[in-house]
């Protein structure tokens, strides 16, 4: 079977390897990077600072595509000219036509980290920690005009630990994919499958954060939604505390919930530790949250780089 891979960062490698598992062709992969960087740029990078990959895709000798679009006619006579069986698709933000998704002898298929229909748009591991979800997933499903909207062939429950930030559950995401994916591919060799449309009325979509989750605010969140915010930015974006007009990054990995109410009122502070570098903070329902290992940013310039990372993550 022949194979075309799309994609960036941990999700492209782990479709990689889940195809090479299969025992599937792949003769192509296109990265995400050539979309939206210059090829000097890129060359810089894949020389100084390679990526895992890019490692990889040097370590198994894949030809590499390296043009500005997936709707390009020579995107469209390359797959042609390849005799495309499949194309696979992981971590994209352009909106692929019906002239290229349409070109393989099979199908077009996205890997989509969450259960759809829910958790639909571009940051799934965030949204499902930051919604309290018990579990999120990946979903292979064939694309068509709409994002993360095509018909379902394959997916897997992924459960959601207490502990988990974004990172956590995305690195869970990836490795499950590989495995989904080479369940699939395998399952193109010896089964018809049989797609099953996606239940519009269970689906939900999240778009990007504003930027303004990053600044805690104890006033009106309560202990858990503190929490939430914390780990599900994390490792995109940091999270603040604001103490007399000084802003302090919190640790993602090093805060506890303090499991009991106190008769204080919201964003009280009960306990300071300069050795720990450790503040204690009442929240909105009256549970404290004791964070260590807080580091202090600098008051100017906050507003204007919350924007700048917002802006960084808009299309993960």
């Amino acid at each position: 079977m022949k194979v075309v891979v799309l994609g960036k960062g941990l999700m492209l490698g782990n479709i990689i390897l889940g195809a090479i598992d299969a025992g599937a062709e792949i003769v192509g992969v296109f990265r995400y990077d050539y979309v939206y960087k210059s090829k000097l740029n890129i060359m810089f990078n894949d020389f100084f600072t390679p990526s895992p990959e890019v490692t990889l895709i040097k370590k198994h000798k894949l030809k590499q595509i390296r043009l500005k679009s997936a709707n390009s006619e020579v995107f469209q006579r390359l797959m042609i000219s390849l005799n495309v069986d499949l194309i696979i698709v992981g971590t994209w933000k352009e909106r692929i036509s019906p002239k290229t998704y349409n070109i393989p002898k099979i199908a077009t298929v996205n890997v989509h980290p969450s259960l759809l229909p829910k958790y639909r748009g571009p940051n799934p591991y965030l949204q499902t920690i930051l919604h309290g979800e018990d579990y999120s997933g990946v979903t292979i499903h064939l694309m068509n005009n709409e994002y993360d909207c095509g018909a379902i062939l394959k997916q897997e429950k992924i459960p959601i630990y207490d502990t988990d930030t974004s990172k956590e559950l995305k690195d869970r995401t990836v490795l499950k994919s590989r495995a989904l994916i080479t369940e699939f591919l395998n399952d193109l060799n010896e089964k018809i499958l049989t797609p099953v449309n996606q239940d519009e009325k269970k689906a939900t979509y999240f778009p990007n954060i504003t930027g303004e989750e990053m600044m805690l605010d104890f006033e009106i969140q309560n202990s858990n939604e503190i929490s939430r915010t914390i780990r599900a930015l994390h490792p995109f974006l940091p999270t603040y505390i604001t103490y007399k007009d000084v802003f302090f990054i919190v640790d993602p990995y090093n805060f506890k919930i303090i499991d009991k109410t106190v008769d204080m009122p919201p964003n009280s502070i009960i306990n300071k530790n300069s050795d720990k570098k450790s503040i204690t903070i009442v929240c909105y329902d009256n549970k404290p949250i004791q964070f260590n290992n807080l580091r202090l940013y600098k008051k100017s310039g906050v507003k204007k780089y919350i924007k700048n990372q917002v802006d960084v993550i808009k299309w993960i």
